[in-house]
């Protein structure tokens, strides 16, 4: 289940507080401390595409755009 969908469950049981309690203890994401989720864009936020090499943290389309002012030339 996403977090998406898990917080789209409590719309549905927001007149019944037991039951909401009790999902909530059952089915909430785990905190996760190593994996995709903690490899982020520093500016957009995107987990997908991610430059982490020399500490950088950013996607690729915003790599491309932030580049040539870091002092990386595009050799072509």
């Amino acid at each position: 289940m996403t977090t998406k969908d898990y917080k789209k469950v409590f719309k549905q049981l927001k007149n019944k507080p037991a039951k909401l309690k009790k999902f909530i203890k059952h089915n909430a994401p785990k905190e996760r401390s190593v994996g995709e989720i903690h490899k982020k864009c520093r500016l957009c936020g995107r987990t997908g595409a991610h430059v982490g090499k020399y500490g950088l943290n950013l996607c690729r389309q915003c790599f491309r755009e932030v580049a040539p002012s870091i002092g990386f030339k595009k050799y072509s």
